[in-house]
């Protein structure tokens, strides 16, 4: 009998052997429509990172958050009151309405120092997982729910406290103000770990998108890595597994990952997009789960590029232990039913495991 897209994916992550490559999406980059019944019907399975497994309460800070439209694109804006002082920020919304870009960051100036550490002290976490089993119950064997904790500390502050250009400024001018906040996301982040471990969720993903170009081979061990680690070790004691979503230029920061604790690298987005393929990120990471996201720009090419690439990758793969193939990021909407048709006909001849 076959297994289901569900249990494809959840054997693998256990570290088993499913019948088939699995084929996974996210949710929110499938389209609503006949196709997409007709391609969940082929296997394919959908994977969603909400709700949440916890809820985070702030006792001692006010937050609002404010959605307005401006020359017809949609902004929130977040505005914070601490004991302390106000903080506000400001996100651009995509079209889609599932991602968000920052546009002001919510520091400004050394001013903010005292705000910021204190909003990030007087945040707990509250185990919320209920509406986790029941999404999960929703999605059935057709989907596959995983806990989100966002990104590690470090990338926390620049990424989403300050943005790169006032984190640079502030790390050469007021470097100790920096590692008080980063110091104050670590103890915050501890606090999650065990809430998320405990939680019903198999999987969960520690942040992703590292540039780097940006944080370097250094900064990324000394800053990341201890991060991953440590959420791993809580993780594992609880039979839970651990990934990073690595979908840009890695090569750099690929002895170092092949070093960490996680289990899987999920959203690994293979060349021509970026600078390793797949037989490489096999080579570096023998003992992870490789999740791998068919190159976007690939989906752009004629039927037989595409046909081609997906062909190459199971190639590479092969024999197919620890491997994961999916979509990751946005198809463009004018090619995404023959480019992902042509794809699953690729991975519904030639799955079968082992590969060969």
């Amino acid at each position: 009998m076959a297994m289901t897209p569900r249990r494809r994916v959840e054997a693998v992550l256990r570290g088993e052997r499913p019948d088939r490559v699995p084929f996974t999406i996210y949710e929110t980059k499938l389209p609503r429509c006949e196709a997409e019944r007709r391609l969940r019907g082929e296997g394919v399975c959908l994977v969603a990172h909400s709700p949440s497994v916890f809820r985070a309460v702030s006792p001692h800070v006010a937050q609002e958050r404010i959605t307005y439209t401006q020359d017809g694109v949609p902004y929130v804006r977040t505005n914070v009151r601490t004991p302390v002082g106000e903080l506000s920020s400001v996100e651009r919304v995509s079209p889609e309405g599932d991602t968000t870009s920052e546009v002001e960051w919510m520091f400004k100036g050394p001013e903010d120092y005292r705000a910021l550490l204190h909003m990030i002290r007087d945040e707990t976490y509250l185990p919320d997982y209920d509406a986790f089993i029941q999404a999960q119950g929703v999605m059935g064997e057709d989907g596959f729910l995983m806990a989100d904790i966002g990104s590690p500390p470090f990338q926390h502050v620049v990424e989403s406290l300050m943005g790169l250009v006032n984190f640079a400024q502030e790390w050469m001018e007021r470097r100790d103000e920096v590692l008080r906040l980063y110091d104050a996301v670590v103890e915050n982040r501890r606090r999650l770990y065990r809430v998320v471990a405990g939680s019903p969720a198999l999987a969960a993903n520690y942040g992703g998108n590292v540039t780097s170009e940006v944080v370097g081979v250094k900064r990324f061990e000394q800053y990341y890595l201890p991060h991953y680690d440590e959420f791993a070790e809580v993780m594992h004691a609880r039979g839970k597994k651990v990934g990073v979503h690595f979908d840009t230029n890695v090569w750099v920061l690929s002895e170092a990952i092949g070093r960490s604790r996680i289990d899987y690298v999920e959203g690994f987005t293979p060349r021509p997009d970026t600078d390793m393929g797949v037989a490489e990120a096999r080579c570096a990471w023998p003992d992870k789960v490789l999740w791998v996201n068919f190159p976007t720009s690939v989906h752009q090419e004629q039927v037989e590029v595409i046909e081609g690439t997906m062909q190459q990758v199971l190639f590479e793969a092969a024999p197919g232990d620890r491997f994961i193939m999916g979509i990751t990021e946005r198809m463009p909407p004018e090619r995404w039913r023959e480019s992902l048709s042509t794809i699953l006909r690729v991975v519904r001849e030639r799955g079968e495991l082992p590969l060969r």
